[in-house]
């Protein structure tokens, strides 16, 4: 049987290998295609590029401070996993900044298809991105002060941080880069792909549909459902407001792929109202049907 300290070293592994990769990828896409990233990492790539200060040195020292602020406001678990992130980080490019990776670093020298390059480190930010927060930290940066935030004023939009950072790392790319729009495109590809795969990460394999349909047949409609969709069915009373009419209320979560057979179903019941709504994780007692 697992025990939660058994739990915790494997978490502590998954997040180095997690940053080492997030390492490896800068090695490979993102600095040999003359681009910055997203957030703190996107500042730290433009200082490496014009002082030649090593990454690793300059995001360790960034972090710093801000894993100091996590470990007193946020959380000792969350400071502790995203101190082991960024250490992990550092140590990796600080080593393979000593390491010619030039045989397989992704750069076309003539200029095509260099978007590839933030393509690529976008789709693996993303991925890194998204199982560190599943596993309770982050990776450092921008990440700690968003949970700060969070915690102090749950009800703060970070948009506009998040936003503002961005924009400046992708602004001063144009400066940075010799005046070319195309570090700007790169910046901007990558912080859009990094934060769609991360929140398709975040929000799981767990998606479902959500049905509320209004119903004068409540029992023969739910045991239709029930027989065939195989999922449960809640019911509550309702009342129509125009005719004050009496009705049910049946609340029903599906798969996906289930929505065409419950339409079907649907429509075997005249007078029937529904709305459906998508539900992005769905937690305890639901079966995941696969066919």
């Amino acid at each position: 049987m697992e025990t939660p300290g058994s739990r915790s070293w494997k978490s502590y592994g998954l997040i180095i290998v997690l940053a080492a990769a997030m390492g490896l990828s800068y090695q490979i896409f993102v600095f040999p295609n003359a681009f910055a990233p997203a957030g703190i990492n996107g500042l730290a790539t433009i200082v490496q590029y014009l002082f030649h200060v090593n990454i690793g040195s300059f995001s360790l020292i960034i972090n710093i401070p801000l894993l100091l602020l996590a470990w007193k406001k946020v959380g000792h678990d969350f400071a502790l996993k995203n101190l082991i992130f960024v250490l992990a980080f550092s140590g990796v490019n600080l080593a393979l900044g000593q390491v010619d990776l030039s045989a397989l670093a992704y750069y076309n020298p003539n200029g095509n298809s260099a978007i590839l390059g933030p393509v690529a480190a976008g789709i693996i930010s993303g991925a890194i991105y998204g199982c560190a927060i599943r596993q309770g930290g982050a990776t450092g940066g921008t990440d700690i002060v968003a949970a700060w935030v969070r915690k102090k004023r749950p009800e703060a939009s970070l948009v506009w941080l998040i936003f503002s950072l961005n924009a400046s790392v992708a602004v001063l790319s144009f400066f940075v880069y010799g005046c070319q729009f195309e570090p700007v495109i790169m910046c901007l590809a990558y912080c859009y792909l990094s934060s769609r795969i991360s929140d398709s990460i975040l929000k799981g394999g767990k998606k479902a549909l959500k049905f509320e349909v209004v119903t004068s047949d409540a029992d023969a409609l739910a045991a239709r459902l029930m027989k065939e969709l195989h999922h449960g069915v809640t019911v509550l009373p309702a009342q129509g407001m125009y005719n004050r009419e009496e009705r049910d209320l049946l609340v029903c979560v599906v798969n996906r792929h289930q929505i065409v057979h419950f339409q079907e179903i649907l429509s075997q019941f005249p007078g029937t109202f529904a709305c459906v709504s998508e539900v992005n994780e769905t937690m305890g007692n639901f079966k995941h049907i696969t066919s």
